[in-house]
């Protein structure tokens, strides 16, 4: 692979050379995914740059208050001529589902094990704990001024993306950034109640539900939290209410593994995290997903009755070889 600060110099030169981009990034945007698109969005206009933020999905109630979050198109597809696109956390381009983005000149920035390097520029640094580290990088290289809107999207993504600094992914480089952010004169705090202690009434009942329900495992090591259409209705919630609840069961000192199931008539889509370097990414791998060492993803389309528990053997089996 080529040496990643060969590429940073190459998305840098192809940047500052056009006029006009699109950025993008996956499906189900989360904190980083938004963060790093709307902070180098932000960065690429104050260069004087046209710049579009094209995504499938909207982004979930609780980012509301991300600086220029209003500016993100939502579309299934794009049919439009640009010097590049710049491709944010996809280790690879499907995970856009955006239709029409093969044909373009493709910047890819991930910090994601596996990326299949489907870009003209492949700038992948799987050190960082975010894809916002990278973003921040950029932003330095070309010669933007870090703003406060810039910077508060980049918290968002550094903060999210670690599970608020408790992931194995924190390095020293990550906490230089923070300062480097904070020096903006951004309230740190305001930003992190944003996202912690600003949840909907609905959130606070389907935890409750969930957590009321949960299942446990493996002599106590693992916990399931499962979500359906029913208790969705019941608690009076949409999907984004259960962003973070995955995390809840952690709290616990014994369980080493969350996994959070949201099932449906046709599929199973299941979020995992885990501590104490539980490897919770080659599972999800095993099922077709992906993500990081402690934090991973995964969707089963048309799921049988035994998928649940082949996944909890799965995530046993990795706690069984981690503590070898």
């Amino acid at each position: 692979m080529t040496p990643p600060n060969r590429e940073l110099s190459k998305a840098k030169d192809l940047l500052l050379g056009g006029t006009r981009f699109l950025l993008t990034s996956h499906a189900r945007p989360d904190g980083d995914s938004l963060g790093s698109q709307l902070a180098l969005g932000h960065a690429l206009k104050q260069l004087g740059k046209d710049v579009r933020i094209i995504n499938k999905d909207s982004a979930p109630a609780l980012y509301d208050f991300l600086p220029d979050l209003s500016t993100i198109e939502i579309a299934p597809s794009v049919n439009a001529s640009c010097d590049a696109v710049v491709v944010l956390e996809c280790s690879s381009l499907s995970r856009t589902e955006v239709a029409g983005l093969e044909t373009q000149t493709i910047i890819n920035i991930d910090h994601h094990p596996g990326n299949t390097t489907y870009g003209a520029v492949n700038w992948i640094d799987e050190s960082a704990c975010a894809c916002a580290e990278l973003v921040f990088d950029l932003i330095k290289a070309l010669g933007a001024h870090l703003t406060p809107s810039i910077a508060t999207n980049l918290y968002v993504g550094i903060l999210t993306d670690t599970g608020s600094f408790r992931h194995a992914n924190v390095t020293a480089r990550t906490f230089d950034i923070c300062r480097q952010i904070a020096e903006t004169g951004i309230n740190l705090t305001d930003v992190a109640a944003s996202i912690y202690t600003n949840g909907s009434l609905g959130h606070l009942r389907l935890s409750g539900r969930v957590i009321d329900r949960i299942q446990i495992e493996n002599d106590g090591k693992i916990a399931i939290l499962v979500v359906n259409d029913k208790i969705l209705v019941e608690t009076e919630c949409d999907p984004d209410d259960m962003e973070g609840i995955v995390n809840l069961p952690l709290a616990s000192r014994n369980i080493l593994v969350a996994m959070l199931a949201r099932e449906t008539n046709d599929s199973l889509r299941v979020s995992l995290r885990s501590k104490k370097g539980i490897d919770v990414r080659s599972v999800a791998l095993s099922f077709g997903g992906g993500g990081h060492l402690n934090a991973a993803g995964l969707t089963v389309e048309n799921p049988t009755q035994n998928t649940l528990d082949e996944l909890v053997s799965r995530v046993a089996a990795t706690i069984l070889d981690t503590d070898k």
